[in-house]
């Protein structure tokens, strides 16, 4: 169960592309190599995207397109362009620090970590989401707990348990992974492990010379009619960023 594709370690380091080249020769890996692979795909060293997010509930709907950027595995700043009345609104993540920015009110605030699992602009997604948070890698213990097919591809079903005294807020999490890298399902799970919600990618297409979860979907528990889409249109992985992006200045005052 615990038998996965050709060096697949190696393949994170030099990226999903490449771990997706080297798929098929069989070799050994384990539940964390997966996970990095994952969020390796989703990140990349960097990239850039732009990105429509559809907040549904049952008697009505909102739409919204951003701008996103991150560099690393600690950085990230996304902004919102329309519809008019939300363009501008901000939010940087540097390291532990997230900073959102008003421009109605002109100010930036620093939310502090008690609020990172707080709903982010009223959608399903929280502020950890938006970042692409990889606590799940470095506060969790994780195991393949089981294995798959879909669409010609071997599926990883991991489970995530916090390690000894983490910060976290999810007691369990759970996630299924392609072999080649491509994170398809994400269930949240609290202390007393009840889903909380569940996160799923519905669409994988091609963009930015890569497969790529293009649309997914984040569903609390138990409420049918609420969900929040997001379905990036463009992306670019592993391009120059300039260093200024990720500033509080820029944040307030954009240049790009």
């Amino acid at each position: 169960m615990k038998r996965l594709i050709a060096r697949t370690v190696a393949a994170v380091v030099v990226g999903a592309a490449t771990l997706a080249a080297s798929a098929g020769a069989g070799a050994a890996a384990d539940a964390t190599s997966l996970l990095r692979a994952a969020f390796d795909n989703w990140r990349a060293n960097s990239s850039e995207s732009t990105v429509t997010m559809t907040i549904h509930r049952q008697s009505w709907e909102r739409h919204l397109t951003m701008r996103g950027w991150t560099q690393g595995h600690d950085k990230a700043l996304v902004r919102f362009t329309a519809p008019a009345k939300d363009a501008g609104n901000a939010t940087l993540k540097l390291g532990p620090m997230t900073l959102i920015y008003n421009p109605k009110l002109n100010q930036v605030i620093k939310l502090p970590a008690s609020m990172l699992a707080q709903s982010w602009m009223g959608s399903d997604f929280s502020y950890n989401d938006l970042s692409k948070a990889e606590d799940i890698l470095t506060e969790y213990s994780h195991k393949i707990v089981g294995t798959g097919r879909a669409g010609g591809h071997t599926v990883y079903s991991i489970e995530a348990l916090p390690k000894p005294g983490a910060p976290v807020v999810w007691g369990k999490q759970q996630v299924k992974v392609r072999d080649d890298g491509i994170l398809l399902q994400e269930t949240f799970f609290d202390q007393d492990m009840q889903v909380v919600r569940q996160m799923t990618t519905d669409r994988v297409g091609r963009i930015g010379g890569r497969d790529y979860p293009v649309v997914v979907t984040m569903r609390p528990a138990n409420k049918k009619e609420r969900w929040t889409r997001l379905d990036t249109t463009a992306a670019q992985f592993n391009v120059p960023i300039p260093a200024y992006v990720f500033t509080r200045s820029n944040l307030q005052n954009p240049r790009n």
